[in-house]
């Protein structure tokens, strides 16, 4: 199939195009300096010229805290530059994946979220994507539309890394244990896009690593798994605090464990466990620093 992938250089975009790749598809890689996709003719340009059969948008405003200040910049991207997106896809009839985010909850549900749960994001980078989907419902005729949560790859940087990185380096570590959700690899994730992206089952899907844990659960999980690895020395002790002890500026779901119900009803293949997912990037990672 011929893709055209956005935000190609970011932490999901990188792993997306080596995939699709190795499959054998056909990819236009599109970081910021190939396609701004705020510029709305240069997104219809560029997306008719190329003319994918489908359009994977992983490009996002994703400095959360950030986001709260700079409210423009943030649905100048997520919201404005979607529209760009959804619009010359749809002008030249190509499939539409956009990658959103366990932050359209509110976080207070007792139980993981479904995909038609209503939405009720708080923070300004919550509004936004969640302002993206429904530009790109609204506008394309054959749109996916994804959400995910805790994302870490091996490109970019994210909070496995932050932890390893912490881990080695101070006596201890607090870490909030108030907020569940699920981390998700971003090969696991790519390899459901692609499955996805080849079917006509059009919809809202939540796709997570299965499984749950809190912040502080999924820290203690990545030391025992890297002291597995040699070369990687974990010295800190590891403490659970609330997520009032560190104050930031956006808010963020106490709950944003989401549950796959459109995956199973379509009969498409679920993610793996988290911790697998965990353990596989660990090695990835020590292969790629040797």
């Amino acid at each position: 199939m011929k893709v055209l992938v956005t935000g190609a250089n970011g932490q999901l975009g990188r792993d997306m195009v080596l995939l699709l790749e190795k499959e054998g598809h056909a990819v236009m890689a599109c970081g910021r300096e190939q396609l701004d996709i705020t510029d709305q003719f240069q997104s219809n340009d560029i997306i008719s010229t190329y003319h994918p059969e489908a359009v994977i948008h992983c490009a996002a405003y994703t400095a959360v805290d950030a986001a709260e200040t700079d409210v423009d910049g943030a649905y100048l991207i997520n919201a404005t530059g979607t529209r760009n997106i959804a619009v010359a896809a749809e002008q030249i009839g190509a499939k539409l994946i956009y990658i959103s985010t366990d932050y359209v909850f509110d976080g207070t549900s007792d139980v993981p979220y479904q995909e038609y749960d209503n939405t009720n994001p708080q923070s300004v980078y919550g509004k936004s994507k969640r302002a993206g989907e429904m530009l790109v419902q609204s506008l394309s005729s054959r749109w996916f539309i994804v959400r995910t949560s805790w994302v870490y790859g091996v490109y970019g940087n994210n909070f496995v890394k932050t932890m390893l990185k912490l881990g080695q380096e101070k006596p201890k570590l607090q870490v909030v244990h108030d907020q569940k959700g699920s981390p998700t690899y971003t090969v696991d994730l790519a390899h459901f896009l692609i499955e996805l992206m080849s079917t006509e089952k059009y919809g809202v899907y939540h796709a997570s690593n299965s499984g749950a844990c809190t912040w502080y659960e999924f820290t203690q999980a990545i030391f025992e798994e890297a002291k597995r690895i040699p070369d990687i020395d974990i010295q800190a002790e590891l403490e659970p605090c609330i997520t009032d002890q560190f104050p930031r500026p956006a808010p963020r779901p106490r709950n944003s464990v989401m549950d796959h119900l459109s995956i199973r009803t379509n009969g498409l293949k679920d993610l793996r466990a988290w911790r697998e997912g965990l353990r596989d990037f660990l090695k990835e990672i020590h292969i790629e620093q040797n």
